[in-house]
């Protein structure tokens, strides 16, 4: 059982490999080329201050297409997101979130869909509290769920999906959608995110959903707005997106009910301290003396 809730670190797979070659243009030889590029980029960089081991480097030419100058951009970008929000994820760590984390707003499934992706759930609907996880602490943890999944090589080249659940949602998750925590939400995912997120499928949404989501539209940008999916009650149209072979059953899937969530991902989580406490000491010079 423990297997099945660990961070997988390991080397890619053949057919990762291939999909890698084949959609990240990942050769050796590109890669021996463009991680020394980026190094070189990043050392010229002026006051920036970043981890430039292979493996490190790799997180962000795979989202990059293994350029190395559209890799520098991501990295500046997430820099510059970091500095402008340090006060809310400058001091993240596993060991800080824990007790929200229990509150399994957030959860993953641990198996992978039908084409390797992580699927991360979200539970905005009547199983979220705002008062006992408001939504810095909700940010919080997508924050720290990212950076334990940057260490994950096949979640890198196979990218995520996310499934946000608004059963049950009433007017005490409708307020806690502020402006401020959409657009933050919305800069980060557009902006400042290194993962590949394929898709967003909004599930079970009720009728108030409209007044959360008008918050958010005006500022989605056609990439992000063509990987978002609504399916209300109709899982037959989630499964044309993913398999039911790869979803519990309670998105109308063969899989057994869940029955997990951050009580048995916490302690793959802390596996990753030592990596997410790194970031807190990466970002421009000027910033970090904050």
């Amino acid at each position: 059982m423990a297997d099945r809730f660990a961070i997988q670190r390991q080397p890619l797979s053949a057919k990762d490999q291939e999909k890698a070659k084949n959609e990240l243009r990942e050769t050796p030889e590109i890669r021996a080329q463009e991680i020394e590029k980026l190094r070189k980029l990043i050392k010229a960089e002026e006051g920036l201050v970043w981890v430039d081991t292979d493996e490190f480097l790799t997180a962000f030419l795979r989202p990059s297409h293994w350029y190395a100058e559209s890799a520098l951009e991501l990295i500046k970008r997430v820099a510059d997101f970091r500095a402008k929000n340090w006060t809310l994820i400058g001091d993240l760590e596993p060991k800080t979130e824990e007790q929200r984390i229990v509150h399994n707003v957030v959860n993953v499934i641990p198996e992978r869909d039908q084409e390797g992706r992580r699927m991360l759930i979200v539970n905005c609907g009547a199983s979220w509290d705002p008062s006992e996880v408001n939504t810095d602490h909700l940010f919080r943890l997508l924050y720290l769920v990212h950076l334990v999944a940057l260490e994950e090589p096949s979640t890198q080249v196979n990218g995520v999906v996310v499934i946000m659940d608004f059963k049950g949602m009433g007017m005490k998750q409708v307020k806690a959608f502020t402006p401020n925590f959409s657009m933050r939400l919305l800069t980060f995912i557009q902006h400042a995110m290194p993962i590949r997120l394929k898709a967003v499928h909004i599930v079970k949404e009720p009728f108030v959903f409209n007044m959360v989501f008008q918050l958010f539209k005006p500022f989605i940008q056609e990439k992000l707005k063509s990987r978002m999916f609504f399916h209300g009650d109709k899982m037959k149209k989630l499964h044309e997106h993913i398999s039911p072979s790869c979803l519990p059953e309670d998105y109308g899937g063969t899989l057994p009910k869940i029955n997990y969530g951050g009580k048995e991902w916490y302690g793959p989580l802390l596996t990753a301290e030592n990596g997410v406490k790194a970031w807190q000491k990466m970002g421009y010079e000027k910033d970090l003396k904050k």
